[in-house]
């Protein structure tokens, strides 16, 4: 049976936000949460530790080892577990802790819009001063303009990079990635990379960790398996350093290491141990819900076209054509169907749309129904 074939009715049972939010009536296809059930390795692991009242304190290396033998199977990647991967919170609260350790109030912080709508409070939010980098039109990496930006005349102290980017899904080739650190090490500038999309990515297209790249052993990493197996309700992740920049492990502060749940970690590293295969099947499946969009798209909304990414499981959506005023809410107001709004990834992106394919096939037609109904 399909991983993606959670009957709807089963869905809406769900308390978690993505079911939540919203009237009953309304198709939920926003916040990055799956219609999918646990691997079932994990979720044997988290109902054998529930059932020995095994719900304690987190203790020991194992998700740290467990990622790194992920590492260096699936991007040949080799990490010393000991000394550059670090169990910690969630991926946000990680970067947190990264640019508290790294940065000073009022220092300034680099991003690229449109951009996880997270990325924006972390710098804003805790004292530091935002500076805009975007994307090129065609979703990649504006090299020129980052070298401008990192000598311009406020100096950032980092750069906080989204690999795979969220919501383009575009996935920074190595010699993007690879200029990247030249431009930044150069200029002094402290990359910081969210790489928690790093296993939704197609088979034919290669991730390149940003510490695998030359120049990458300055870079620091927040990571966790909570994106890709679907375990946002388990929260924990891991810090990465590259080998230059392990002593900055030092300076996070000591309760952003123990952020993690002891469950959470065990959910994490059975999901890498023993899930891998499962992830690749999803991978499949998202693949096909992307090809099945632009179908219907095409199909049902010719004015619209969509070129699937090759990265996590969201498209990325210009509604520009339907002449709109803010079309996530249009949609779900007259559609019934809610998407994330592309004002919340960058104010220029007012007429997006970030739409969530980790559903069944089914519901990915009924959207577009809903959609082309709504106008």
């Amino acid at each position: 049976m399909p991983i993606l074939s959670v009957p709807l009715a089963e869905l809406r049972e769900r308390s978690s936000l993505k079911w939540r939010a919203f009237d009953e009536d309304v198709l939920p296809m926003w916040v990055a949460e799956m219609d999918v059930q646990l691997p079932p390795q994990v979720r044997q692991v988290v109902l054998d530790a529930v059932n020995r009242g095994d719900t304690g304190y987190p203790h020991g290396t194992a998700y740290a080892k467990a990622f790194a033998d992920m590492a260096a199977e699936r991007w040949q990647l080799h990490l010393d577990a000991a000394t550059q991967v670090v169990r910690a919170g969630d991926v946000m609260n990680s970067v947190l802790a990264l640019l508290q350790a790294t940065t000073s109030p009022g220092g300034a912080v680099v991003i690229n819009p449109p951009v996880y709508p997270p990325f924006r409070k972390v710098v804003a939010g805790y004292g530091r001063q935002l500076l805009e980098v975007p994307l090129t039109p065609a979703g990649r990496l504006d090299l020129p303009a980052l070298a401008a930006a990192f000598h311009g005349e406020v100096r950032p102290q980092a750069y906080l990079l989204c690999s795979p980017h969220n919501p383009t899904g575009t996935v920074h080739t190595a010699a993007e990635l690879t200029e990247v650190m030249t431009l930044a090490n150069e200029a002094g500038v402290q990359v910081i990379s969210d790489e928690i999309h790093a296993r939704l990515v197609e088979a034919d297209t290669d991730f390149v960790p940003l510490i695998a790249v030359p120049g990458g052993e300055h870079a620091l990493t927040a990571t966790s398996a909570g994106k890709a197996w679907n375990l946002a309700g388990f929260k924990a992740g891991l810090i990465l350093a590259g080998i230059s920049a392990t002593p900055r492990l030092a300076d996070i502060a000591p309760l952003a290491l123990e952020a993690g749940g002891h469950l959470a970690n065990l959910a994490h590293t059975a999901a890498l141990q023993h899930a891998q295969a499962w992830l690749d099947e999803l991978n499949t499946e998202i693949a096909a819900n992307k090809r099945l969009l632009a179908s219907e798209l095409e199909r049902q909304l010719p004015q619209l076209s969509y070129q699937p990414s090759a990265a996590t499981y969201l498209a990325w959506l210009d509604c520009t054509a339907l002449n709109l005023p803010d079309p996530a809410r249009h949609f779900r107001r007259r559609g019934r169907v809610a998407f994330s709004a592309g004002a919340h990834f960058a104010p220029s992106h007012s007429n997006w749309v970030r739409i969530n394919l980790a559903c069944s096939p089914n519901l990915v037609v009924e959207a577009v129904s809903r959609m082309a109904a709504s106008l």
